[in-house]
């Protein structure tokens, strides 16, 4: 009998259209892996910190925050997301310029490398802070020098980062499990603590103007809080590869999943440390600067806190670490990129992965060792390029550029735009004298 088979049948292209289709259905374990990936960058030490300054204002704005977490995180890193996929091909610094012409590349390309960047830097620092300071108080062993640690530190996650994108999220999915546990543990531990002096907040009342302005201050809290946009172009950007035209639902399914566990888990250790907590040790915490972690040990005197305070901190700094370099090598790969494009040179993936190497190690290291204390302000000052770029350049983009206004007209993008500027404003004024 002949062999008959229609044209379709011998089609590659119908073949890989199909297998797309059917793993776009269920959930893969490639899908697990972005979806704790994102977590992990999102979710670090500024969680820690989180009860404090979002528990500090009262119960009727900590409600309030608790029930905005999930939208103003879901549908602004939805909107990134979308961006980075409207392109043709490669990262957000390769969609910028393609969207919006040269010039606008290059500034979009330099605001999203000095955004990312300086938090990099802040992390070195933490990073080097905490285990000194766990080996000193903790284990009782003195620290190397500050060089030689901070040098040992930097290494070993660059040990990671040379294996690869795909280790690097994989390492930070694993580094989520531990993490995710300790948070719930500490949470549930600390229930029998719960008292009523934070509720009693509700019902004293607060003036309106200030009810509002404790919100407007709070919500950049939040937005950076569960910020993830260092890793949402290399997301997109795996997403289009493997998903082709289906990478849009399929980003967004894997997006809303990671949200909310982030809100769950997060609001959930949240809630239960400012009902073990009185709004005047909310306030002590926030004068002394420290963590949620460090204030607990100290006002329980609970040794478990002292030992696993330290830890918890060293894991979620770490997995942070890893998730923004991914997004600061892309913005110094970009900027280098476009300079020599200008000048109509070209550098080799591996020479151009060799200098961002190199540069990485060597400034993150110099940082950690001479532990500047401009640090802080070149986070903060981060932070409205961060708002622009994550909020509002995305919606921007949905009313200019054809291959996104099928997103226009929906009511999400104007939530996002009004979070944005919120954000944006509160975050200025916090710079004001």
């Amino acid at each position: 009998m002949t062999d008959v088979r229609t044209p379709a049948a011998d089609n590659p292209a119908v073949d890989l259209k199909r297998d797309t289709a059917t793993a776009t259905k269920g959930w893969s374990k490639h899908d697990t892996t972005w979806m704790l990936g994102l977590y992990g960058t999102a979710i670090g030490a500024g969680t820690l910190f989180l009860p404090i300054n979002a528990g500090v204002g009262g119960f009727w704005p900590l409600l309030i925050l608790a029930v905005l977490a999930f939208p103003m995180t879901f549908f602004a890193h939805r909107g990134l997301t979308r961006f980075v996929l409207s392109g043709r091909s490669g990262d957000i610094t390769e969609v910028v310029e393609e969207h919006f012409g040269i010039g606008a590349g290059k500034l979009i390309t330099l605001l999203y490398f000095f955004a990312i960047f300086p938090i990099l830097l802040v992390y070195s620092v933490a990073l080097t802070n905490t285990l000194s300071s766990f080996m000193e108080h903790q284990l009782h062993i003195a620290p190397p020098p500050r060089a030689v640690l901070s040098l040992g530190l930097i290494l070993g996650l660059m040990a990671i980062v040379r294996c690869g994108q795909g280790v690097i999220v994989k390492c930070m999915s694993v580094l989520v499990y531990p993490f995710v546990a300790a948070l719930l543990l500490l949470g549930f531990s600390l229930i029998p603590n719960w008292n009523g002096a934070f509720f009693a907040t509700a019902s004293e009342g607060m003036p309106l103007p200030l009810f509002f302005k404790t919100l407007w201050l709070a919500i950049p809290v939040m937005v950076f809080s569960f910020n993830h946009s260092p890793i949402i172009s290399a997301f997109a950007v795996d997403q289009k590869e493997r998903y082709g035209e289906q990478a849009e639902p399929k980003s967004s399914g894997i997006l809303a999943i990671a949200h909310a566990m982030m809100v769950v888990t997060v609001m959930f250790f949240c809630f239960s440390c400012v009902m073990a907590l009185s709004p005047a040790d909310l306030a002590a915490a926030k004068a002394q600067n420290i963590s949620i972690l460090s204030y607990l040990a100290n006002h329980f005197q609970t040794p478990v806190i002292a030992y696993a305070a330290p830890l918890i901190a060293l894991v979620a700094i770490t997995k942070s670490f890893l998730g923004h370099y991914i997004g600061a090598s892309e913005g110094f790969q970009g900027l280098i990129v476009k300079s020599l494009r200008g000048r109509g040179r070209v550098m080799s993936a591996s020479w151009l992965n060799r200098v961002t190497a190199l540069f990485m190690i060597l400034s993150c290291w110099a940082v950690a060792t001479f532990n500047p204390s401009i640090l802080g302000m070149i986070e903060t000052l981060g932070g409205p390029i961060i708002a622009c770029l994550l909020f509002l350049m995305p919606m921007y983009a949905i009313r200019r550029v054809p291959a996104l206004r099928q997103y226009s007209g929906q009511a999400s993008n104007v939530f996002v735009v009004l979070i944005g500027l919120i954000a944006l404003s509160a975050i200025i004024y916090s710079f004001m004298p």
